[in-house]
């Protein structure tokens, strides 16, 4: 179980030191096959600093470019992360009858039973797309997907393609007052992400794994086979601590680099999510006071750029 921890820290600091780190855990914990949760917490913070200082000293690319992709990343992770059950369920041709997502009737795809046949696609592939382009450097293929989702939520109800869901049906919380498709903040923001990108040149975005689909692809299954949908409460407390936890994680990184990229993500994310509080006041979460959500969406965003400073500071006095 102590070789999942490596998996926090680069493959560079893997092949160099990773039987060294495994030798110390077993000789510190003899007969344990998982360190106190005090020492696991150490060891991934370790981990990010590690990550996010060879991202520093990997100069192929400006670091604004590299914050503008990261920043669309996690817009399009932010526009999938409600339809993944309906994204799932149309992949495994499953008609989810009464846990349909804002639908109050089986029949939504071609090959559902039901009254009603008002969609041919989820509008969750979208994002998806967008999504796995922009993780192989691909904005070429993630702009298209950007833009269809500027269309879809500003075209008029009626169309067979997406169905009403994706226009004004109820769709991103977590952190602050829902979204819905027809607010188009977050898929102008991503589109205009995915602009920037498509400008570049190819060779100078940075090209992810496959692998880092994994969890969205154990999200569906979660999100699909319990039939958890956006507006169920075990859907917006998982959400929250996403967010909060990736807040932490460039909180981390920040710190640890001095870096300004990871404030371009956390801003992009914020502004949406305070457009959303601005244009919706009434749609807070209940479970949380307004004062609180605000706090959680402006506070990080200063704090991150006075340690970031700081960290230069530091830095150029040694």
């Amino acid at each position: 179980m102590n070789r999942l921890l490596l998996a926090a820290y680069p493959r560079s600091y893997r092949s160099r030191q990773g039987n060294e780190l495994l030798a110390c855990l077993t000789e510190a914990y003899p007969g344990r096959s998982w360190p106190p949760p005090r020492e696991v917490a150490a060891l991934v913070r370790a981990g990010v600093q590690a990550r996010a200082r060879a991202t520093v000293d990997d100069t192929t690319r400006p670091w604004w470019l590299d914050g503008v992709h990261l920043a669309a990343l996690a817009l399009a992770a932010l526009a999938l992360v409600p339809y993944l059950q309906d994204v799932w369920h149309w992949a495994l041709r499953i008609d989810p009858g009464q846990h349909a997502i804002a639908f109050h009737f089986s029949g939504w795809y071609p090959w559902a039973g039901g009254p009603t046949r008002i969609r041919l696609l989820p509008y969750g592939l979208l994002p998806l797309g967008c999504l796995i382009a922009l993780l192989r450097g691909r904005a070429w293929i993630a702009l298209p997907a950007a833009a269809a989702m500027i269309w879809a939520g500003a075209t008029s109800h009626g169309r067979t393609l997406f169905g009403s869901e994706g226009k004004a049906g109820l769709s991103y919380y977590g952190l602050g007052a829902p979204i819905t498709a027809r607010d188009l903040a977050l898929s102008g923001a991503l589109c205009a992400a995915c602009t920037v990108l498509a400008l570049c040149r190819p060779s100078r975005l940075r090209r992810r794994s496959y692998r880092w689909l994994a969890p969205v692809v154990l999200a569906m299954f979660v999100a699909g086979g319990l039939h958890i949908i956006s507006v169920s409460p075990a859907f917006q407390r998982g959400l929250f601590v996403l967010e909060v936890t990736a807040l932490l994680g460039a909180w981390v990184a920040t710190a640890a680099t001095g870096d300004h990229r990871w404030l371009i993500p956390v801003a992009a994310v914020a502004i949406v999510r305070t457009q959303a509080i601005v244009v919706q006041p009434d749609a807070f979460m209940q479970s949380l006071p307004d004062v609180v959500v605000l706090i959680l969406l402006v506070a990080p965003l200063p704090a991150l750029a006075i340690t970031a400073q700081r960290r230069q500071a530091r830095a150029l006095a040694e």
